[in-house]
């Protein structure tokens, strides 16, 4: 079994790293910039009649909410089992569930689809390869983020709201963590993606996107199928 643990980001960036999130910041200014205020549409669930914003990124169109629907099968949580956070944040998945949880037309989207949206906003890119390979968009994070919500980075006192330049609107609607409850909501968004590591790595997790209030990137990480995560679904190439 292998679980990657999130660190904040002064324990996880060393100096060479902090030189290229600052090049990142100025990259995604200017593609903030260029992008402009972004156009939402619309989309309705026919399951249940929940209507969702939709915004086009790049060639990419997402959700610009996180997924609340509850499913006939499989497991899937409101935050605290308090249905006003589902209303908020959306529900909760386990990874089995999640992969099915997309309407028709839209689907769970894959890793190279959340590295799309990393390009797409201005981020860049950075590998890490200690326990298992893993991509971050290095300020990405800011421009993904809502402009509210996000509870202050404790550590240097820096709000941890973003700008969400390109109509993302990513609220940090937390976690569940099997037997350990609930946690993190108002610091961490956590997103399924249906990829699996490589065989040397393989067991009983997958991998995540992930943003946090003490860092302006888009992370990736490995976690346990049996955890609680959110979808963002992503519209069907046509």
């Amino acid at each position: 079994m292998i679980y990657i643990t999130t660190y904040p980001l002064t324990q996880r960036i060393n100096p060479m790293r902090k030189l290229l999130l600052t090049t990142a910041a100025v990259a995604a200014a200017i593609a903030g910039a260029v992008a402009g205020e972004p156009s939402f549409g619309t989309f309705t669930d026919t399951r249940d009649g929940q209507t969702y914003k939709t915004v086009k990124i790049g060639k990419q169109t997402w959700m610009a909410q996180n997924l609340n629907y509850l499913p006939p099968k499989g497991k899937s949580w409101c935050y605290n089992n308090d249905t006003s956070y589902c209303n908020k944040y959306g529900r909760l998945y386990d990874w089995h569930t999640a992969k099915k949880a997309c309407m028709n037309g839209w689907h769970l989207p894959t890793s190279q689809e959340w590295d799309n949206l990393g390009k797409a906003v201005g981020g860049e890119i950075s590998w890490i390869t200690t326990s298992v390979p893993r991509t971050y968009w290095l300020g990405a994070g800011k421009k993904l983020k809502a402009k509210s919500g996000w509870k202050r980075n404790i550590v240097d006192s820096v709000s941890g709201n973003g700008t969400d330049d390109f109509g993302f609107s990513a609220l940090p609607g937390g976690r569940r963590i099997t037997n350990y409850g609930f946690n993190l909501v108002g610091e961490r968004s956590y997103w399924w993606t249906p990829d699996l590591p490589p065989p040397v790595y393989a067991g009983n997790w997958a991998y995540t996107r992930e943003l946090y209030n003490d860092s302006d990137e888009l992370g990736e990480q490995g976690d346990i199928f049996s955890y609680g995560f959110s979808v963002r679904c992503v519209a069907d190439t046509p």
